[in-house]
């Protein structure tokens, strides 16, 4: 009688690449065992086909592991009558995933056999015993990882670093934080400058000009990764960190930390106060808000525009701002980053039910709910989509399911206040729009310090390296910024009003000629 040939495969799987490099290895000992088994049952018809199926360095926990997924497609492909391993966990120690090979292996005839616990899955009293055998392997995996949450947690309360991203301000020598001089600074600066300009979005803006950037980290494949301007969620972070005044934050406990602290105190607490009131300020004005086209508004590069309210002579205005503007990244903002709340809106409404008829709601919150999905602000108009329905809309020919996308002229309402701006001294070219009120008032701002500035040093009570250390600029940026004192008057008054065309920034102005009429020369302007 034939012997029928029984195609065998094994699998190797280590945890850790940890002495990988050697001679003879983990993975060389497990696929010697697994042969010579295979070896002693040649007389069943026994024999490898492939010298093994072998992952170095790959959890169990998770069968995204390239050699066992070969494996599975050698099965699949009906290559393979037998799989053998040196002990079942070395194939998953997942209970789930052991149930879906033990279907995978059924349903293309395939058995499974541990060389060191010398059972298979072909009967009855195999598969129950490979199951205790994983449910004490997950069993094992699960308590594990206890054990290694509860060590973190014990040296966290201990105030001890445990690893992850090193903080700014801060270096890992021998699995231990120190000082980094440079950065430290930087991070008291991002604290002070906090505080005397007041709000998350200037301190963005104020950053950028500076060139303050986040932490550059070297990975261990030799990219680094960081130096980039902050963003409004990675300042509002660094803000709250306790870290920096040699504390442990975990689970909501405060622990003193191991790591030496960078900041006063005094410093950090009166961060914390300015950063409570404003979130105190925002969440009433958010609750009180009747903002109808929130988390539906964006402008035409695709930025959500988010509620903002002011408040002027006893009355509250309403307006959507652009996230780029917020961020401190106006370049990245739409044609149109701010529209006033309520003109907006109400277009919206009377676009929605203009089109629906009789079958829009009667409420705005819930015309807006149920059938708006978003507005697109362009300069003229509004794209208006609205939710795909069951059934289709009224006059229109779109198919039932098909979302309908509305186009409502709209234009920005201009100020009260008539603005003419500076002509170009061309004077066949276009009428330019004005610079934005962001940028604006950062030149307006710029030009009152350059003056206070500069009567400082004519009164001999400063120079520029002293203003440079007490502003924690550069001599260079402090020079420049006292030359925006020599501008022309004209060009000074029409930055006050407003009247200065887009593109005219701060950096523009630096270090003008003398000559007035020069200056409207460089700009392209008329005098």
């Amino acid at each position: 009688m034939t012997t029928k040939r029984l195609r065998c495969a094994i699998y190797c799987r280590v945890s850790t690449d940890a002495g990988l490099d050697q001679a003879f290895n983990s993975l060389d000992a497990q696929f010697e065992a697994s042969q010579a088994y295979i070896k002693s049952q040649a007389h069943e018809g026994w024999s490898l086909v492939r010298m093994r199926f072998a992952d170095g360095g790959f959890s169990g926990g998770s069968t995204d592991r390239p050699a066992l997924q070969q494996l599975l497609a050698d099965i699949e492909a009906g290559r393979i009558d037998v799989v053998v391993v040196y002990k079942v966990d070395r194939l998953t120690r997942s209970l789930a995933d052991f149930a879906k090979l033990v279907e995978l292996f059924d349903r293309n005839s395939v058995s499974f056999v541990s060389v060191t616990q010398q059972f298979n899955t072909t009967t009855s009293m195999g598969r129950l015993t490979l199951n205790v055998l994983l449910s004490f392997a997950q069993f094992e995996r699960e308590v594990t990882s206890e054990r290694i949450r509860d060590k973190i947690a014990a040296s966290k309360l201990k105030g001890l670093w445990v690893g992850g991203m090193v903080p700014l301000g801060y270096d890992c020598r021998d699995k231990t934080l120190v000082i980094n001089p440079q950065e430290a600074e930087t991070v008291r600066t991002i604290f002070r400058r906090y505080l005397e300009v007041g709000s998350i979005g200037a301190l963005l803006r104020d950053l950028r000009q500076r060139g303050i950037v986040t932490k550059i980290r070297p990975l261990s494949t030799g990219r680094t990764i960081g130096g980039i301007p902050f963003a409004r969620g990675s300042l509002t972070y660094l803000l709250h960190n306790r870290f920096y005044i040699g504390e442990v934050a975990f689970k909501g406990r405060i622990c003193p930390g191991a790591q030496p602290a960078i900041l006063d105190r005094d410093l950090f607490e009166a961060v914390q106060q300015r950063l409570a009131d404003q979130h105190t300020g925002y969440r009433k004005t958010r609750e009180a808000s009747a903002a109808l086209l929130m988390g539906r508004i964006f402008d035409d590069r695709g930025n959500r525009m988010t509620p903002s309210a002011a408040r002027k002579r006893r009355r509250s205005y309403r307006y959507y701002v652009s996230a780029a503007l917020l961020d401190g990244e106006p370049e990245r903002a739409g044609a149109v980053a701010r529209v006033p709340a309520e003109s907006v809106e109400r277009v919206v409404v009377d676009a929605l039910r203009a089109h629906l008829g009789n079958s829009a709601p009667d409420a705005d919150t819930d015309l807006i709910a149920v059938r708006l999905d978003r507005v697109v602000v362009g300069t003229s108009s509004l794209a208006v989509t609205l939710r795909a329905t069951s059934t289709p809309e009224p006059n229109s020919d779109d198919a039932p399911s098909s979302p309908t996308t509305l186009t409502v002229p709209w234009t920005k309402a201009a100020t009260r206040r008539h603005r003419e701006i500076l002509r170009p001294a061309d004077a066949t070219a276009p009428v330019p729009r004005p610079m934005r009120a962001e940028t604006n008032a950062k030149l307006v701002t710029a030009i009152a310090r350059s003056r206070r500035w500069l009567a400082e040093i004519e009164a001999g009570d400063v120079t520029i390296n002293t203003i440079a250390e007490r502003e924690h600029l550069s001599p260079r940026h402090v020079h420049m910024t006292i030359s925006l004192a020599f501008l022309s008057p004209r060009l000074v008054e029409a930055a006050i009003d407003g009247r200065l065309p887009h593109g005219v920034g701060v950096s523009r102005l630096f270090d003008p000629p003398a000559c007035w009429r020069r200056q409207h020369d460089m700009l392209g302007l008329a005098f």
